[in-house]
């Protein structure tokens, strides 16, 4: 029988909100020893993913892009944007500032094969798992998968 995500996702993981915060996230990633957390609206709906990754631009900094000028005009090299964006979650306070919207989601009757794939393809480290109404109902994690195999070698 092929396994599906709903087999081996954590089920009702911490969530946060756009408004948590920073400084609580940090302690219960901390605390939990975990990389990131769902974010959720108040019906519970998914609107992105806070990340160990988001949360390192408060202690490594925001480096400006780089520019030439050429007759009193700035020519940036690199898109400025992205610069901004960056700055943006190094100042920011709350989750709605740092966090990754639009993340790659899974549903629970998805094959856990495709999924691995899918982590393993976008190189990230966790999936949300929704239910029919967009809802978070479990994560899936890399770490979830490794302990899954290791159950299946131990049969």
């Amino acid at each position: 029988m092929l396994k599906t995500v709903a087999d081996i996702m954590t089920r009702d993981p911490v969530t946060v909100t756009p408004e948590t915060p920073l400084t609580e996230v940090i302690r219960t990633i901390a605390e939990r020893k975990i990389s990131g957390l769902p974010v959720v609206d108040e019906a519970g709906k998914l609107v992105g993913v806070i990340s160990e990754t988001d949360l390192m631009w408060r202690e490594t900094g925001v480096t400006p892009p780089p520019y030439i000028m050429l007759l009193d005009s700035v020519i940036y090299l690199e898109n400025p944007g992205h610069y901004e964006r960056e700055l943006h979650k190094a100042l920011g306070q709350t989750v709605k500032e740092a966090m990754s919207q639009k993340p790659i989601t899974v549903t629970p009757d998805k094959p856990l094969r495709e999924a691995a794939q899918i982590l393993h393809e976008h190189k990230i480290h966790r999936l949300p798992v929704l239910n029919a109404d967009g809802q978070v109902v479990g994560i899936l994690t890399r770490g979830d998968i490794i302990r899954a195999m290791a159950a299946e070698q131990d049969r």
